[in-house]
């Protein structure tokens, strides 16, 4: 009842159109986050220099990426990976566009989500101005407006090597019960294997075309790994470099609101931001349940997101022996565990592989919370979260702690 109660209070407190704010409690130092490099992760051990070597391979994989795309990538001052060039603009007046216009920024794209009375503007940079400057300029001339880099969000798992099939893994038959509808913001996904058999695939992204990939794949079989689902796949990628980027994220969740999607699940992670930041809020606000991994940053890494905001179902990862993995973050953003190792998932080549990490941990806890809540509704969410954390299985302290939140969800699920 505490649980169900702090809750309530929580997203009572939230408006739809107030930006959310962190506990005070939580860090606010975001790192950027990347998926890990196999031959590196399998060196991870519990010796000194684990760490490091986390944070080691995050920064390499980032340092990469932007090389291979310096012309559409960059850092921004903490690191992250952003678009070049684009700024993300929300809290939009009557007089905000002549503002921007002065300062030489055109308007790219617009999206605005029904329902939920949010707009995301992607404003191009002049020619002249750095996106750094860019950005600090816009702050300055429009205080009360809510500007911020487009940020690029990367999976937070894993693809290990393809197993054999087992038979405790084959690819279910229709299910006879009623199927879950549940919502997936990913990469894209092989609908023709035959995890998804007796399913309903309903697609969003890349203009129609299905462009799939071995992360968006893995993490979708787990989501109807148990029984025929309506899964709502968004393709936030396309097998573009700048893929993952927040105002394709942001159109995907305005397409799950659309939808009504009640529960949707996000695999991905990155540091904050606060336009970002608006329209989860706004989400939760609305009685969805946004289900997303910590992060593979470490255990003393600082939060990442969308796990770290306010409303977000987090979860972390543990192995088949329910020891929370090396790589997985911990803090006050952990509310479930479930397993993400020793664990497998379908692959692209229509056979199974062995996957590792928070990011396929997190479908687990959102195929159990979308039969609880079939449509957007606050109650049905407080009533859904409160019941999983009564059946969590309890591995650290009494209560909540920070590395396995209320406990162990889907045990014996796998």
């Amino acid at each position: 009842m505490r649980f169900l109660l702090s809750m309530a209070a929580l997203v009572a407190a939230m408006t739809v159109e107030a930006q959310i704010r962190l506990p005070a409690q939580l860090p606010s130092l975001p790192l950027p986050a990347v998926q890990q490099n196999l031959g590196a992760l399998n060196a991870l051990n519990a010796n000194a220099g684990t760490l490091q070597t986390l944070s080691d391979v995050r920064r390499q994989a980032i340092s990469r990426l932007i090389r291979a795309n310096h012309r559409l990538i960059e850092a921004d001052p903490d690191g992250e990976p952003i678009v070049s060039g684009e700024i993300l603009a929300g809290a939009i007046d009557e007089e905000t566009p002549s503002r921007w216009a002065a300062l030489g920024f055109t308007v790219e794209h617009t999206e605005t989500v029904s329902g939920v009375n949010f707009r995301l503007v992607v404003l191009r940079v002049p020619e002249h101005l750095s996106t750094r400057k860019a950005l600090r300029e816009l702050r300055e001339a429009d205080p009360q407006g809510s500007y911020d880099y487009n940020h690029i969000y990367l999976a937070s798992g894993v693809d290990l090597t393809p197993v054999p099939v087992a038979e405790s893994i084959a690819p279910h038959e229709p299910s006879a019960s009623p199927r879950i509808r549940v919502g997936l913001v990913d990469a894209g996904l092989d609908d023709t294997h035959p995890a998804f058999r007796g399913s309903t695939i309903r697609s969003w992204g890349c203009a129609g075309k299905r462009l799939p990939s071995a992360h968006g794949t893995a993490v979708a079989s787990l989501l109807v790994a148990h029984g025929a689902a309506e899964l709502h796949a968004a393709d936030v990628y396309c097998g573009k470099p700048t893929g993952g980027s927040v105002n394709l994220i942001v159109a995907a969740l305005g397409w799950m609101a659309e939808e009504q999607v009640a529960v949707i699940n996000i695999s991905l992670v990155g540091p904050k931001n606060v336009l970002l930041e608006h329209i989860v809020g706004a989400l939760v606000a609305r009685g969805h349940l946004v289900v997303a991994a910590v992060g593979n940053d470490g255990p003393a890494a600082p939060p990442l997101y969308p796990a770290a905001y306010a409303g977000v179902v987090g979860v972390t990862a543990v192995d088949a022996h329910r020891r929370v993995l090396i790589e997985a973050e911990r803090g006050p953003q952990v509310m479930f565990a479930a397993q993400g190792a020793d664990l497998k998932a379908a692959d692209l080549a229509h056979g199974y592989a062995a996957v590792r990490g928070t990011s396929f941990a997190a479908p687990t806890v959102a195929a159990l919370l979308a039969p609880m809540v079939e449509a957007p509704d606050r109650q049905r969410s407080f009533d859904a979260l409160d019941t999983l954390a009564k059946q969590a299985v309890h591995l650290g302290s009494a209560g909540r702690d920070l590395t396995y939140g209320y406990g162990l969800v889907g045990a014996d699920s796998h």
